[in-house]
């Protein structure tokens, strides 16, 4: 007797039933992408360009509307012109390495031990290339676009030079060219990085925001530390996690601001 298919199984079925795995691989991983980023990373620009939740704000600089505008046009044109042909070109990389897409489904403990192990391995590789980022020459050339923006808000997440993207891109990715995962798990690990990040630039610290509820989980108030001091002094270099930066005391300007002050005898 045939199992009957779950609403998720159901939903996908009618995906792969009207788009080749191409399409789904490239096209439509964009326009998920596009449509995760946008949706989650203007609620702190609306906050921000309108004084909402101010007292939730880590820092009391704001950028102006044409900042924040000047920003989205060239998200655009970075996501069309490097980040949708980089989705195409790799696709066969991907089929090579054993991207499906076809039912079942795999199981939620497969979905969650390969997505768990995505974030652990970016956040190792992001900590080291983004380390090296704040070299003087890379940072100079490179990075210093990324920082252009001294008060993050949600989409200067994505907001970097071209060759950035793709050199901290290869951390996002490694980790599902290794497993060569199900589509449908690729998918949700993009869709969590993208919150993850977003968050982390959002600007904004809220009682609700994860780094007060998951152990280890460095958030927007850990990053946000990294934005507004010269880069030399930043540290705080991991994407996800605060354990990386604590091994290797790249924190420590962090922790001494964190510190509350003593009260003068």
């Amino acid at each position: 007797m045939a199992v009957p298919m779950s609403a998720i199984e159901s939903a996908w079925q009618l995906l792969i039933a009207n788009f080749t795995e191409f399409q789904l691989a490239t096209v439509i991983t964009f326009l998920l992408h596009e449509t995760v980023f946008f949706l989650s990373g203007l609620p702190s620009l609306l906050f921000e360009r309108f004084g909402l939740f101010a007292k939730y704000k880590i820092q009391k600089r704001s950028n102006t509307s044409a900042y924040q505008n000047r920003c989205v046009l060239r998200l655009i044109l970075y996501h069309v012109s490097v980040n949708l042909p980089v989705m195409i070109l790799s696709y066969p990389a991907f089929k090579f390495m054993g991207l499906r897409s076809s039912l079942p489904l795999p199981h939620w403990t497969v979905v969650v031990s390969q997505v768990l192990f995505y974030f652990v391995l970016e956040d190792f590789i992001f900590y080291w290339g983004h380390r090296a980022l704040h070299t003087k020459w890379l940072y100079k050339h490179v990075h210093s676009v990324h920082h252009e923006y001294a008060t993050p808000f949600g989409l200067t997440s994505e907001y970097a030079h071209p060759a950035e993207i793709l050199f901290l891109g290869f951390a996002t990715v490694v980790g599902p060219a290794l497993t060569g995962p199900h589509l449908f798990t690729l998918w949700l690990w993009m869709v969590l990085r993208v919150l993850e990040t977003v968050e982390a630039h959002s600007g904004y610290h809220f009682p609700w925001s994860p780094s007060n509820f998951l152990p280890l989980y460095g958030g927007s108030d850990f990053h946000d530390y990294h934005h507004r001091v010269l880069y030399t002094k930043s540290g705080n270099y991991a994407s996800t996690f605060v354990y990386m930066d604590w091994l290797f005391r790249t924190d420590n300007g962090y922790r001494k601001a964190k510190r509350p002050l003593r009260s003068k005898k």
